[in-house]
């Protein structure tokens, strides 16, 4: 659930105008300044049309920058070149540094015109290399500073120190074949930096300090006596931003009551125990999910090591807020 804290360091930085929502990021992202588009979806990388606008931080926080997980129609040659080139969502990290992935990835076309469609992850991997490249100093530096300390998020990071490496339970997938649970990374891979801190899913954290994080969001950017983000900004990042259109591309990753804000989801009806309109969080790949609910002041962070194989949500995960829900009593 790294997403959400990025979206908070990226209006940290358009607080202070060192960024700005709708100004392109071609300056210092250069690697994606004069796009190409596909002209559809599953036709050939060299079937191409000149983008329309370039790509802007509001792009990259919305998820309508162009580029992301194409999960329809399946083996299509978009699909295949971003498996060759590396940078496909999953559970292993990039191994090669921010550098080589924006190297990459600005060789490859945009999927659809900037601003068009919903497509998950991979602005969030782009976004973390602007925020670096914006406060020119590694991104777990800045996020600790502005984020972490002033939370008190001590456990929070991009890689695990070996004095707490016993803390940290091995991460589970599902064999497709069998059924079984099986290691997919091990405590062990999480004892160095990594090569490339992605802004879409690298970090590791705690309950404890989640919980700190979603409260200052709930707090309207307030933790303590310290701000972390202003109240305006924190409206903006829980709002949806997205088209019924939009929404309804989104496909099996955000379902028929959901929009998207800036790096959370938020719920817009009251059609289950758990839904009320205004709630926003995210859940995790690898299986955790997290959200804060304005209206009942409350905040719940689940945790568990079997990483999910759907873009479904696991029983387990709305059983957890059916119980946290029904436990309300005034």
């Amino acid at each position: 659930m790294t997403k959400p804290v990025l979206a908070v360091a990226a209006m940290v930085l358009v607080e202070e105008c060192r960024l700005r929502l709708d100004d392109p990021v071609d300056p210092l992202l250069p690697e994606l300044a004069h796009r190409r588009v596909l002209r559809r979806v599953d036709g050939p990388l060299e079937d191409t049309v000149p983008a329309r606008r370039p790509i802007t931080l509001r792009d990259l926080l919305t998820f309508r920058c162009g580029f992301g997980l194409v999960l329809d129609p399946q083996d299509c040659p978009i699909q295949r070149a971003v498996h060759e080139a590396g940078i496909a969502a999953g559970p292993d990290p990039f191994p090669h540094s921010p550098d080589e992935f924006m190297r990459r990835l600005g060789e490859l076309p945009l999927v659809c015109q900037p601003g068009e469609r919903w497509l998950y992850h991979t602005g969030f991997d782009v976004l973390g290399v602007l925020v670096e490249r914006a406060v020119d100093r590694p991104l777990e530096s800045f996020l600790r500073e502005r984020i972490f300390e002033p939370l008190g998020m001590r456990d929070t990071g991009f890689h695990l120190p070996s004095e707490k490496s016993d803390r940290l339970p091995p991460l589970y997938l599902t064999d497709p074949r069998t059924g079984a649970p099986v290691v997919a990374r091990s405590p062990h891979d999480w004892s160095r930096p990594p090569a490339f801190a992605s802004g879409g899913a690298g970090l590791l954290s705690t309950a404890g300090d989640y919980l700190a994080f979603l409260r200052m969001l709930l707090n309207g950017g307030r933790h303590g006596g310290e701000r972390v983000l202003s109240r305006r900004s924190v409206e903006l990042m829980t709002t949806n931003h997205l088209t019924p259109e939009q929404r309804a591309g989104a496909g099996e990753i955000l379902d028929d009551n959901a929009g998207w804000g800036f790096g959370v989801t938020v719920t817009l009806t009251r059609d289950r125990l758990e839904a009320t309109p205004g709630r926003f969080g995210w859940e995790g790949g690898r299986g955790t999910a997290a959200y804060a609910d304005p209206a009942e002041d409350m905040v719940g962070v689940l945790l568990t090591q079997l990483g999910m194989d759907s873009p479904h949500s696991p029983k387990v995960f709305s059983d957890f807020w059916t119980s946290a829900y029904q436990a309300i009593d005034d």
